[in-house]
């Protein structure tokens, strides 16, 4: 096939067209990136440890947060340098629940977790956007997916499919994310309805983030995270893995 002369002259060279493409994708994402590195190079920052070590870290700081034995803090001393970046050890993706605060239940400073926070811990395409940054820009090696004892959210999943329940304004959208746990509980069998249906709510979540591309997904399958699921007890503080 013969070349045009444009083609002869550019050769190897990128076109006009794709240089400014390209200029103008790094534009837009540099906001974002400044001071930051991706998780590609994740060798050269400070949160470049295995999701082992980082849930281990979490685990510890649970116990530490249970037994009101917390690690004390000066939250000044380091504003300045988080003002510049950050490189948090884990995305969390938590309840709502005014009584849940994955920092204080952790024991972790701040700029240790990206915490999302929605009403039954359920998974959008706005919150799995944000776990993609977390992954793939922070650098973060642990997703985990925190569900709560008592969760008002999975309550009222519970009502709609058992008794019907109406529910106003937007929160019929929330609920149906949750159904397919209360459904799988119900069939277990189990004696307490709403303590399984919690459980399986997050064992759903963990799974659907397992398979999500184009990002977390991906990079948990080339073992470049790991994606767990915990549940936090609203009495003790304490938070069991499942």
């Amino acid at each position: 096939m013969c070349e045009t002369k444009e083609e002869g002259l550019r050769g190897p060279q990128l076109s006009r067209r794709r240089i400014l493409t390209t200029a103008g994708t790094l534009a837009m994402l540099a906001p974002w990136t400044a001071g930051l590195a991706f998780a590609d190079k994740a060798g050269e920052l400070p949160n470049a440890i295995k999701p082992e070590a980082a849930l281990k870290r979490l685990m510890e700081g649970n116990m530490r947060y249970a037994a009101n034995t917390p690690n004390q803090r000066d939250f000044s001393a380091g504003r300045a340098a988080l003002a510049k970046s950050q490189y948090p050890i884990a995305a969390i993706l938590s309840c709502a629940d005014s009584r849940v605060s994955p920092e204080l239940a952790f024991d972790q400073n701040p700029g240790d977790l990206f915490v999302m926070r929605v009403a039954g811990n359920v998974m959008s395409p706005n919150l799995l956007a944000s776990l993609e940054y977390g992954v793939k820009i922070l650098g973060t090696p642990l997703v985990m997916v925190l569900g709560h004892t008592n969760c008002g959210a999975v309550s009222a999943a519970i009502s709609v499919l058992e008794d019907n329940a109406v529910l106003p304004g937007h929160l019929p959208g929330l609920i149906s994310s949750i159904k397919p746990a209360v459904a799988a509980a119900q069939k277990s069998g189990a004696d307490n309805l709403l303590n399984n249906a919690i459980i399986e709510n997050v064992r759903l979540q963990v799974e659907e983030l397992k398979k999500s591309s184009p990002i977390v997904g991906e990079f948990y399958a080339g073992k470049k995270i790991d994606i767990v699921g915990g549940v936090y007890d609203l009495r003790t503080g304490k938070i069991a893995l499942i």
